[in-house]
């Protein structure tokens, strides 16, 4: 069963250019996984100035969703970077949650 990772992240107006351009390595980075499937992002922003930012990635299954997940931690280990201090940093927060397809 296909599973759908979807986050969202609340970006300061002061910290969206190094947001995006951690989204991009981030996106190009999976696209190359086994089992992905395909990804998604989309933006607005509030009457603060702030981007919201909703990003979905579409994977064959569980297991290689698992496997997508320990890969992106080893690339960041690799990468020498911390994506819960780059959060804390920039002070953007961030929603994270597995869904499944409903079946017509």
């Amino acid at each position: 069963m296909k599973q759908i990772f979807i986050d969202q992240f609340v970006v300061p107006p002061t910290a969206q250019q190094e947001f995006k351009e951690r989204m991009k390595i981030n996106r190009n980075f999976i696209k190359k996984l086994e089992g992905f499937i395909e990804d998604r992002a989309y933006e607005r922003h509030d009457e603060q100035g702030n981007l919201i930012c909703i990003t979905t990635a579409i994977w064959q299954n569980e297991d290689v969703l698992k496997k997508a997940k320990e890969a992106v931690q080893q690339e960041y280990q690799q990468q020498g970077f911390d994506m819960k201090a780059m959060l804390q940093r920039l002070n953007i927060s961030m929603e994270r949650n597995t869904y499944r397809e409903i079946a017509d």
